[in-house]
């Protein structure tokens, strides 16, 4: 459900009304707010606005405003922090390099993938490693060719048989 608010913002430009829309569930990972509004909210603080006024005017906690203020007194800016954590290292190499394993061992199993990655690019993957990167690329496990996910459809009826010569 999408919330979408007008807010008068009075302090910089007089009666000039800021559409904005407010997602109120959360269906994906939580994304970091622009840059753009951060430099408003420090504008606002700076022209004397209470913390109150400013959470209320750009639908942002109190917090956040105390965490900006933070963050630029220590640093001078106030950009988006790195996401933490330790980098991706086997995604995107199994990404590049999968595709051909897949096409010349179609029907063996994830195990059997894992081996053979192993044994090819002398990386040890785990089956769900492999499972994800499969999903990823689009392939199935149907005992069929293969088609990308954005490839031509095949002409004719699906389950329709060829006629006889």
């Amino acid at each position: 459900m999408i919330l979408h608010i007008v807010a008068w913002v009075t302090f910089k430009y007089p009666l000039r009304a800021v559409y904005r829309s407010v997602e109120l569930c959360y269906p994906t990972s939580m994304k970091a707010y622009s840059q753009d509004l951060r430099q408003r909210v420090l504008r606002a603080v700076d022209q004397g606005h209470t913390q109150a006024e400013i959470a209320n005017i750009f639908a942002i906690s109190v917090a956040t405003i105390k965490r900006y203020l933070k963050q630029h007194r220590e640093t001078g800016h106030v950009e988006p922090k790195a996401i933490p954590g330790r980098p991706a290292t086997k995604g995107a190499v199994l990404q590049m390099g999968l595709r051909a394993q897949l096409e010349a061992h179609p029907d063996a199993r994830l195990e059997d993938h894992c081996r053979l990655w192993e044994d090819t690019h002398g990386m040890q993957v785990s089956t769900a490693s492999i499972s994800r990167a499969i999903t990823r690329l689009g392939w199935t496990r149907k005992k069929r060719r293969w088609w990308p996910v954005n490839g031509m459809k095949r002409r004719g009826q699906s389950g329709a048989s060829k006629p006889s010569s």
